[in-house]
């Protein structure tokens, strides 16, 4: 959705600070941005105010906004920001995994009771919010999202390279997690 990014005009009038040219851009990506959001939290409620915020931080970083670059890709970068500081938030109020799940019983959910699947998947999500904020964050797009490493790698201004790095950590982190799943407990 970069229809604007066709608009040279309204991109460095925002970028001179000219609120009609950020109103512009706000009602064409807002949308965008909160769908991003909503792909890293998994928590539409939060992304709302997320989305907020990140528009907050746009329209104060107008300054630093190239009008000859992609307003889409820049606005995901900070939307992207505004995620990792609401999961670093959100990380340090969570507890810590407990109990015991086995890991045969999570690969094969089709023959066991409808308790033992709600907590496979609790304890599988615990395990995902537990994730540091940046690996987290790469491991919902890449695994959940199915996004493009090289899409990730924009939104975060990394590499791809780098993109690979924190997913192959993120999954090497939920299996250490989740390999101690023991369903033998009542």
């Amino acid at each position: 959705m970069e229809l604007l990014d066709e608009h040279p005009q309204v991109l460095a009038q925002f970028a001179a600070g000219e609120l009609e040219a950020f109103e512009t851009l706000f009602r064409q990506f807002q949308g965008e941005v909160f769908a991003w959001i909503v792909r890293i939290i998994r928590d539409p409620g939060a992304a709302e105010d997320l989305t907020v915020e990140a528009f907050w931080r746009i329209y104060r970083g107008h300054a630093r906004f190239d009008p000859e670059r992609s307003f889409g890709a820049w606005a995901r970068r900070i939307a992207t920001n505004v995620a990792i500081d609401y999961l670093k938030t959100a990380r340090s109020r969570e507890g810590r995994l407990t109990g015991s799940l086995t890991h045969e019983a999570a690969q094969d959910l089709s023959t066991v009771n409808p308790a033992i699947q709600r907590e496979v998947r609790e304890r599988t999500q615990l395990a995902f919010q537990q994730l540091p904020p940046k690996l987290r964050v790469v491991a919902a797009l890449a695994l959940i999202e199915e996004c493009p490493h090289s899409e990730i790698a924009e939104a975060l201004n990394i590499s791809t390279a780098a993109v690979k790095s924190r997913l192959f950590r993120a999954v090497r982190m939920l299996r250490r997690k989740l390999g101690n799943l023991d369903t033998t407990h009542e």
